[in-house]
């Protein structure tokens, strides 16, 4: 199930056998998104976020061959348990990152008692757009949502 994507998105959706509510706490919990962010194979050591407009949302990857990877950023909106939104173009205080790459958009809508998923990546160039792919967002973030669904469907704590 995917949507058309605007000019310069990347997009991946998935139908969840798991309540909204729980797919949402997955993405807000800091302990419980880092048993799950990141390809296979990689580990999420750190994650902070202050999940209000204008709060923080700071991860730190590491692969397997012990590089790292951070991100930050700040959330833009929330609607919980329905919409996540976030940026790197922006530090808290909205002090410009200087390295903006994109605007994600993470939807979560009910579905008869599943969740339809869908993330966007919206990028600010067809640049970043293409680089994103050559990077491997299709496999990454399509790995990333395959340890989500495992975690809200059978490791997940209510």
């Amino acid at each position: 199930m995917t949507t058309q994507p605007a000019e310069f998105e990347l997009c991946i959706s998935r139908l969840i056998d798991a309540p909204r509510n729980r797919v949402f706490r997955a993405w807000t919990e800091p302990a419980l998104l880092q048993q799950w962010w990141g390809p296979h194979g990689m580990t999420t050591p750190e994650c902070e976020m202050n999940l209000w407009v204008g709060g923080l949302f700071r991860t730190l990857m590491r692969a397997p061959d012990g590089a790292e990877y951070p991100t930050q950023g700040v959330f833009l909106e929330i609607q919980a348990p329905s919409r996540l939104v976030f940026t790197d173009a922006y530090s808290p205080g909205w002090i410009p990152s200087g390295k903006a790459f994109m605007t994600a958009e993470v939807t979560f809508e009910e579905v008869d008692g599943k969740t339809l998923y869908t993330a966007r990546a919206m990028h600010w160039s067809e640049a970043d757009k293409h680089a994103h792919e050559a990077m491997g967002f299709h496999d990454g973030w399509g790995q990333s949502l395959d340890r989500l669904v495992t975690l809200v469907t059978q490791g997940m704590p209510d």
